[in-house]
């Protein structure tokens, strides 16, 4: 045997095993399936010709040996716990300051890092490696002892069988979900019926049967894949943290779940995770929540656990609602904003207690990936309060001829072709005067958070713009009693208070209008932020990208949005006519009577307000000359406690700041009372 065989077969398994990190790691394949099988083919034929030359942690071995004749018992080597759930902020952030209560040392509460991570709706395991090579794979079982499993823990590809480390550390014990995507299960079905089997109801179902089944090449036919979440015992270990672990997974060739995000506030991260629901559409493996996580390590060990869960984490669950129908058809709706969104029509179906008639399919890449066709039968999915939304295809159902949805190339409203966003996976009308996106701006311009005009209706709003009667939020100040009262369901008496209130919203302020208008990446807060800064419209369309920029809070994204709106022949006439039809294009007043001014003060609102909405309640304190904070500082004068308040609330006692109730609030606001002089220690509960 020559020196040189030896070698080639090194650079082979190196060589498959970065590409396998390429693919289950990094998710950036760099080569074909059938390149990947060729460099498979060439190791094993080599390791055929020089047996002796064989190693457990080939990439060829990771199917064979017999099958077992039964699981044997794998005492884990410390406890696998289960995590506390709970299914609301409020319930977080109670646990959260718990935490902080029990970080405690002789400097006062410790400043602690929230990791963030999706709660994969999969299988349990642990895996142990000893100096880098994979000896022992088990199933959680009742936390203390579990299935081997090792036989076809093997098999997955997504499980190193050597970690990819130069100085890995003498024994590690990994944590990790095992799982199958919902395109896996897809063709799974479809083989499983093609060959007179009974198909699969669900991911999870497959993954917790196939880790258990005794014969590893029938585990190897189902398509597993593994996730990494945590460590049990360890000994070298390098990381110190939670966030270190996962980094060094990844280099090690572990897969971790994507979307893990550090914060150094948990208030951060509750907005970040609820934002975040709304986008899980996108992922196509099955998520049931998210698990919340101190960082460090020596954080967790001081924490340390109850009988049945650790104390340093948490599950934030959300309850989700599956229900199987038939589309109908699909129809595409286009935004405000010129996104053209395609929607499947559904039999009627009853879900999480309602009936659906829609679900989104959120974008034309959506429909392609996961092969919607009309006729098919879907499973849809409803999780928190989510829309509905389309999981998977049940092909294996599929028993008549159809074709493939393609998405349109005009606009289905004005016939415009339509543009691919090179940013993302929309496609989008560009034409600003499509009667679709001038519905849907009219819409959300008199919404209560933008103008707040009540009586203009999503009704009202399309027959004025099919009779031509408003053509955009400019001229709709124009409208008289004899053009509105002839409308259906309208009148002479609707009318007359359908005119008062849109004369009422032209002095909503530039704060209030900046919203309205839409302008992309625009919310409530960046248009404050904005009015703030330059609190005249004039100086708002003269100020330079960078200038736009360097506003805080407010980034190079946001402001090339602005500055294009403002810049773009639409958003000029938009402004022209709001300024001849006499709206307020200037920040409200920052001062107010003498005896009730909140000028120069900060406050930060944390928890639910009864009376108004958060942005309700920080437009008036900006109304009253105060200013509105996201978060809690030295600086904030007040911090306004509303119902089920956060762990801001716990931030502004720590700090010493003054906190007001909802009613406390009000009063400074009305003037009824002077500002307090003293710390409230605990503000009053709202029932």
């Amino acid at each position: 045997m020559s020196a040189a065989v030896s070698q080639q077969i090194d650079r082979l398994r190196a060589e498959i095993r970065r590409h396998d990190r390429k693919y289950y790691v990094e998710s950036l394949p760099e080569i074909s399936d059938r390149d990947y099988d060729h460099l498979l083919q060439s190791l094993q034929t080599l390791e055929e010709q020089h047996p002796e030359l064989i190693t457990p942690d080939s990439p060829t071995q990771r199917v064979g040996g017999e099958p077992m004749s039964q699981l044997i018992p794998a005492k884990q080597r410390s406890p696998m716990l289960s995590i506390e759930n709970t299914y609301s902020p409020s319930d977080l952030t109670a646990w959260g300051q718990r935490v902080e209560k029990l970080l405690v040392s002789e400097q006062g509460r410790e400043k602690i890092d929230w990791v963030l991570e999706l709660k994969i709706d999969g299988v349990a395991v642990s895996l142990t490696y000893e100096s880098g090579l994979l000896v022992r794979g088990a199933t959680r079982g009742n936390g203390l002892v579990g299935d081997n499993i090792t036989h076809n823990v093997r098999t997955i590809h997504g499980v190193p069988l050597r970690l990819l480390l130069a100085q890995p550390p003498q024994l590690i014990e990994v944590r990790g979900e095992v799982y199958m995507t919902n395109s896996d299960l897809v063709a799974l079905n479809q083989e499983q019926t093609k060959n007179g089997l009974a198909p699969f109801a669900n991911t999870r179902n497959v993954a917790a049967g196939s880790v258990r089944l005794l014969d590893p090449a029938l585990c190897a036919e189902r398509p597993l894949r593994f996730f990494c979440h945590g460590v049990g015992d360890s000994q070298g270990l390098a990381a110190v943290s939670q966030s270190q672990l996962l980094a060094l997974a990844q280099q090690a060739g572990l897969p971790v779940a994507p979307r893990t995000q550090v914060f150094s506030t948990l208030d951060a991260l509750i907005d970040y995770g609820t934002e975040l629901i709304e986008e899980l559409h996108d992922l196509d493996f099955e998520v049931d929540g998210f698990v919340v996580k101190v960082d460090r390590f020596d954080q967790q060990q001081r924490l340390g656990s109850t009988a049945k869960s650790p104390r340093f984490a948490i599950a934030w669950k959300f309850e989700k609602f599956e229900a199987t129908t038939k589309l109908v058809g699909i129809r595409v709706q286009v935004g405000r904003g010129g996104t053209v969104t395609p929607v499947a029509d559904l039999e009627p179906v009853e879900l999480a207690g309602t009936i659906v008639k829609r679900a989104s399919l959120h974008n034309a890449d959506e429909v392609a990936r996961k092969d919607v066709r009309i006729g098919d039968i879907l499973v849809v999915e409803k999780a928190g309060k989510v829309i509905p939304h389309v999981v998977r295809v049940e092909k294996h159902l599929r028993t008549q001829p159809s074709e493939p949805w393609l998405p349109p190339r005009y606009c289905p409203e004005c016939q415009t072709p339509l543009l691919r966003d090179p940013q993302g996976p929309f496609i989008r009308c560009p034409d600003v005067d499509c009667p679709a996106r001038r519905r849907e701006r009219l819409k959300f311009f008199a919404s209560r958070g933008a103008m707040d005009i009540e009586g203009l209706g999503d009704k009202l709003v399309e027959q004025l713009i099919a009779t031509g009667l408003v053509r955009d939020c400019g001229n709709l100040y124009g409208l008289t009693v004899e053009q509105l009262a002839p409308l259906e369901r309208m009148g002479k008496k609707s009318a007359h208070s359908l005119v008062e209130e849109i004369a009422n919203s032209r002095t909503r302020g530039l704060a209030r209008l900046l919203n309205a208008l839409g302008i992309r990446h625009v919310g409530p807060r960046v248009a404050a932020l904005l009015s703030d800064r330059f609190p005249e419209i004039e100086q708002l369309c003269a100020a330079s990208v960078e200038a736009l920029a360097a506003v805080q809070e407010i980034g190079p994204a946001i402001a090339d949005s602005v500055h294009q709106w403002l810049a773009s022949a639409h958003g000029k006439r938009i402004i022209q006519e709001l300024r001849a039809a006499g709206v307020r294009l200037a920040a409200l007043p920052t001062t107010t009577p003498a005896g009730g001014t909140l000028a120069g003060k900060t406050f930060v609102i944390t928890g639910t307000l009864t009376g108004c909405s958060r942005p309700e309640a920080e437009e008036k304190i900006r109304q009253a000359g105060g200013r509105a904070a996201a978060s809690v500082s030295k600086k904030t004068d007040y911090v306004v406690a509303g119902v089920q308040a956060g762990s801001k609330l716990a931030a502004a006692r720590k700090l010493g700041l003054k906190i007001l109730d909802e009613n406390q609030f009000f009063d400074l606001l009305t003037g009824v009372q002077g500002l307090p002089t003293e710390t409230q220690t605990e503000p009053q509960r709202l029932p």
